[in-house]
């Protein structure tokens, strides 16, 4: 089985707690024996697979797999052509790796999301927009840390694919099973 799930900002990627009070995905009523497949951190938001099936976690994960997962950044300013040319080319230095060319744009018009709960910070003088951007590397925090080395600060962070499936109307905190095509999708 494998389980599609809008994970909401807050909740912590594993089923027990590091400290009292913390949400966790043990709040949301899945099935026994699931895992999540991947991580999100705690304050990004967006598609996370959950699988009980053996194996799954490598076979999506693998790096050698090279499997694409989209991710929605709304950032702090304006990311300006050489900025998304930066982060597309990769070969930027984050702690002890250099990251692999990606795909970026700018998302014009912005996507629409729910509003998040706390929402993201206001500053008057300072505009935000949103970028997407596609990766087949998956180091933690890499997408927060690569918006900052070009200049523009990840505000809020959304995966919004895994391979070709998409988040869609999936409400937060809601989940599904996946059917067969919904598999295909997370493959291709």
């Amino acid at each position: 089985m494998v389980i599609a799930f809008h994970k909401p900002y807050g909740v912590l990627c594993q089923f027990t707690p590091d400290q009292p009070g913390q949400r966790t995905l043990a709040d949301f009523g899945f099935p026994a024996g699931v895992y999540p497949v991947g991580r999100l951190d705690m304050d990004s938001e967006g598609l996370l697979l959950l699988s009980d099936e053996a194996g799954f976690n490598h076979r999506l994960l693998d790096p050698l797999a090279a499997h694409g997962r989209t991710y929605w950044a709304q950032v702090e300013g304006v990311p300006d052509e050489g900025a998304l040319q930066r982060l597309r080319r990769g070969g930027i230095e984050i702690q002890n790796y250099r990251t692999l060319p990606c795909g970026a744009k700018l998302l014009q018009p912005e996507p629409q999301v729910a509003e998040r709960n706390p929402p993201v910070r206001f500053r008057k003088l300072i505009p935000t927009s949103w970028i997407e951007l596609r990766l087949t590397q998956g180091k933690n925090r890499q997408v927060r840390r690569m918006t900052a080395a070009v200049g523009y600060p990840t505000l809020r962070l959304i995966r919004a694919a895994i391979g070709s499936f998409e988040l869609g109307a999936l409400a937060q905190g809601d989940w599904k099973v996946l059917e067969k095509g919904d598999l295909e999708k997370v493959w291709a």
